[in-house]
């Protein structure tokens, strides 16, 4: 089982539709009980970084969310989801995140097309359990603010979009994808298979 928390944003359906066709059962919860009875969690989300971070202390869920993180037990921030993982973010203002892992996130800068959408091509920096068998490609960004993740160790894939963008993280069991995998066809779910590959019980 892996649970899709739903604490009010996000597109939390099509990613509960997309680990279905995987051949996992999922369930869109808010419950913090069956969040962490899960095999896995995904923390889906689009919006704004502070909204979310609100709606997260409003439902009570942010220390679910914590807990679970620091269970072993594998756990995907999804876009926003991704970024809600680091420390802070300048989206409309200062605002702290979960602080999963040490970073910041903030907007882009420069003189081209923001936000940054379309489908870019992966690079793979560094071995993951999330990338074995898996050949680069490309998937599928729409965001406005990016990652700068304060450890090079936490950064698993880039993709160039003027200067290189994280597009992956990864520390232990907890991983973001700035992308959505649910809409970046064949990679994107041969990302998100290996993800729930883990919930099976598969060694990380």
């Amino acid at each position: 089982m892996i649970a899709i928390i739903d604490y009010g944003m996000g597109n939390l359906h099509s990613v509960g539709k997309a680990v279905e066709r995987l051949g996992c059962e999922a369930v869109v919860t808010s419950d913090p009980q069956a969040i962490l009875a899960a095999d896995g969690a995904i923390l889906p989300g689009v919006g704004a970084f502070g909204d979310a971070m609100a709606n997260l202390r409003e439902t009570g869920l942010v220390d679910t969310v914590k807990a679970y993180a620091a269970s072993g037990k594998p756990f995907l921030g999804i876009c926003l989801g991704m970024q809600l993982l680091f420390t802070e973010s300048e989206e409309h203002g200062e605002h702290k995140g979960l602080d999963l892992l040490p970073g910041k996130v903030v907007r882009f800068q420069g003189d081209y097309k923001v936000p940054h959408m379309g489908w870019n091509e992966l690079i793979f920096k560094q071995e993951s359990p999330l990338f074995e068998g898996v050949e680069p490609g490309h998937v599928y960004f729409v965001h406005s603010y990016h990652a700068l993740p304060e450890r090079e160790s936490d950064l698993l894939a880039v993709t160039d979009y003027h200067q290189p963008v994280t597009a992956i993280v990864g520390r232990g069991s907890v991983f973001g994808m700035q992308f959505h995998p649910e809409k970046s066809g064949e990679l994107g779910m041969a990302l998100l298979r290996k993800f729930t590959d883990m919930t099976a019980g598969k060694p990380l």
